[in-house]
């Protein structure tokens, strides 16, 4: 289950992972990938937001380019394909950045427009324990760091202007 906004977890600084090979942090991602698949709109998901204050994030195989060999080699969840980011940390944000409209699934039906870097470098380890150091642009980047916001406590919406809200249809 994803907390929502009024949660406190939200708004705490997640702490490190120290050992990542554990049953502990496999059953933590796991749940984090059910919870964000079963979202339609689910395409990144951090600790903090199943509740768990940990340096934890996964990225959606689909924002992230399909040809990537690291893809193509990770365990798929029913045909879901994610990216896990432990202890991660950026190392290079580009000075030129774009606008654009973010939604949470941790703020549900809040949208609103944030100004981020367009271009990152980030350094982070696997669920198997290995470093790697990659970089990313357009949603990728936008991802990255508001998952990487989720882990210091902060919401899109501290970030957002003009922000509105999106009535759930009637079905």
């Amino acid at each position: 289950m994803i907390v929502q906004k009024e949660n406190k977890v939200l708004r705490e600084n997640a702490g490190n992972v120290a050992d990542i090979d554990t049953a502990e942090v496999k059953t933590v991602i796991k749940k984090m990938a059910e919870a964000m698949f079963k979202e339609p709109d689910g395409i990144g998901i951090a600790a903090p937001q199943i509740g768990e204050s940990l340096r934890i994030f996964l990225v959606a195989g689909e924002v992230v380019s399909s040809t990537s060999e690291e893809l193509r080699q990770k365990e798929k969840m029913d045909d879901q394909i994610y990216l896990t980011f432990i202890n991660p940390v950026f190392k290079k944000v580009s000075a030129k950045k774009n606008k654009d409209v973010e939604g949470c699934l941790s703020v549900r039906g809040i949208y609103g427009e944030v100004t981020r870097p367009e271009k990152v470098t980030i350094e982070y380890f696997d669920e198997h324990g290995k470093k790697h150091s990659r970089g990313a642009s357009g949603l990728f980047a936008r991802v990255l760091q508001h998952e990487m916001d989720h882990l210091e406590g902060t919401l899109f919406i501290d970030k957002a202007k003009n922000i509105h809200k999106i009535k759930a249809e009637m079905p």
